[in-house]
């Protein structure tokens, strides 16, 4: 017959047993949960951060499966990555950079100074397919002296060049796996990928032998939400334990009042954008583009789609950076002045665009809004809704089929995309491009402050897109969850530092 304390262990261990596969762990008498489920708005098209521009890729790979040389931290700042240190040659065209000990690939491959040569070429090669090869272009040339040194010389001084390396476009690959990183990711960081269910979840889980701190969660699952009130049932049914970027922002006031959760708004590098498409021959007349500028009331797509959340622009740049200058009144809401600049341009009569949505609800809804806006200066809209495969397709690469789109760029600092000749808005600039290399050859911030904004002023006075608001990062999460970041200073879910509460 067994003992009362026996039946009193066997349950204890029963009950630890059925904790551990729920996803927690015994600790100290309590239960920590080490398990995270996050719900994301997009599936990514593959997993190499290196080889698209879609930000849900970073979203899920950026800090947690792979790494740079450097990596951006919560707060924007620039952190060593896989290179320990570095050091900057007096004309700052010399950057010499030593690599950690003991790193290692997902499949056991050992990392050194040959893989971050292979990894910065292959980006800057001829053929790369990086969605940001202009971040590389400045590369003169990549040695591996010998296993933890890495000398990389620049053309000229790159005042962003340390933060540049910390982009999810930067991260160091192994060649005997880069190339089917797309569906099977490996890289340097403290989690590998599990698996993953197409059109439902990736999930990850924590490797053993990673370099550095061990993370507190042994396993994140990122499961694929794209609907906005799926989000707030997954939520408010447990089914996910936080959502870094809500796609219902008039909902937060309802989680506000709930204990269960926490809202958090932050700020992310999102410059959302009405883009005028300059290939046409249309948006070539400056008039039409400012009559178009004139026709939109961002506080009114702020407030009908974002319910408030969010801040207008002027330009190409983020309010909270501190170069950024206020240029909403360079074009301010104006219709009449947007039907005398039609009428002066030819179009009296009226036009006719199609404007090309993607999934985000900024976009849907911030779409429908603008449209009405148009029409009652004379230029009726047709909407366009296409799935992200498709607009990036039609609109980002290809032909550059349409007339306007709606999309948020939430890279870091990316004013610089209005100088590359083959962008898909087709904006070009003298002026601007003279301002840009200017920027890329000066290392005293005061004047690169200047700069930036001579920059700015350039493309709001040329209405080189319309600048219509920074996106927020509206997120709900479980009110014991830590560590997630409240901004977004990269396009990141970086998860290597969250834990819950006992």
């Amino acid at each position: 017959m067994r003992s009362k304390r026996f039946g009193i262990a066997l349950a204890a261990a029963q009950m630890v047993a059925l904790a551990a596969t729920a996803g927690f762990a015994a600790t100290g008498g309590a239960f920590a949960k080490d398990s995270l489920t996050m719900g994301v708005g997009l599936e990514p098209p593959h997993l190499d951060p290196t080889a698209g521009a879609a930000a849900a890729i970073d979203e899920i790979v950026y800090a947690n499966l792979f790494e740079g040389l450097t990596r951006i931290d919560r707060n924007g700042a620039v952190q060593p990555g896989l290179a320990e240190s570095w050091t900057i040659s007096d004309d700052r065209l010399t950057y010499t950079f030593t690599l950690r000990d003991g790193v290692t690939f997902h499949d056991g491959a050992s990392f050194d100074s040959s893989d971050v040569k292979f990894s910065l070429d292959r980006a800057r090669a001829e053929t790369s397919t990086n969605a940001q090869k202009g971040l590389f272009e400045g590369i003169a040339s990549v040695e591996a002296p010998d296993p933890k040194t890495v000398i990389v010389t620049l053309k000229q001084p790159e005042g962003n060049f340390l933060w540049n390396m910390g982009w999810g476009d930067a991260v160091m690959v192994d060649p005997a796996s880069a190339e089917s990183n797309n569906t099977n990711p490996v890289g340097t960081g403290p989690f590998k990928l599990a698996r993953w269910t197409k059109g439902d979840s990736v999930m990850l889980t924590r490797r053993d032998d990673y370099w550095g701190k061990a993370p507190a969660l042994k396993s994140v699952t990122f499961k694929f939400i794209p609907d906005a009130s799926a989000q707030v049932a997954a939520l408010l049914a447990g089914d996910v334990d936080a959502m870094p970027n809500m796609g219902a922002p008039e909902t937060l006031a309802q989680f506000e009042a709930d204990p269960r959760f926490e809202v958090v708004v932050g700020t992310t590098e999102g410059e959302t954008l009405l883009v005028l498409n300059q290939r046409r021959d249309l948006f070539k007349d400056p008039k039409v583009r400012r009559a178009i500028a004139h026709a939109i009331d961002k506080q009114a797509i702020v407030d009908g789609a974002m319910f408030g959340f969010g801040t207008p622009i002027g330009s190409h740049f983020a309010p909270h950076n501190p170069a950024y200058l206020d240029l909403t009144g360079v074009a301010p809401y104006d219709p009449e002045k947007a039907k005398s600049l039609l009428a002066e341009a030819g179009h009296a009569d009226g036009l006719k665009l199609v404007m090309k949505l993607p999934p985000p609800s900024y976009a849907r809804r911030g779409g429908e809004i603008i449209a009405a806006q148009l029409r009652a200066v004379g230029i009726e809209t047709e909407l366009v809704n296409v799935e992200w495969g498709q607009w990036l397709s039609d609109v980002f690469k290809g032909d550059h089929d349409f007339d306007l789109t709606i999309v948020s760029h939430t890279e870091p600092l990316d004013i610089g995309i209005y100088a590359r000749p083959d962008y898909y808005f087709g904006y070009h600039s003298d002026a601007f491009n003279a301002v840009m290399d200017e920027i890329r050859d000066t290392a005293d911030e005061a004047k690169r402050t200047k700069l930036y904004q001579k920059a700015q002023t350039i493309l709001a006075e040329d209405t080189a897109n319309v600048f219509l608001f920074q996106l927020a990062k509206t997120g709900v999460r479980a009110a014991k969850l830590d560590g997630l970041w409240e901004n977004a200073p990269i396009q990141a879910n970086d998860v290597t530092g969250v834990h819950w509460r006992k």
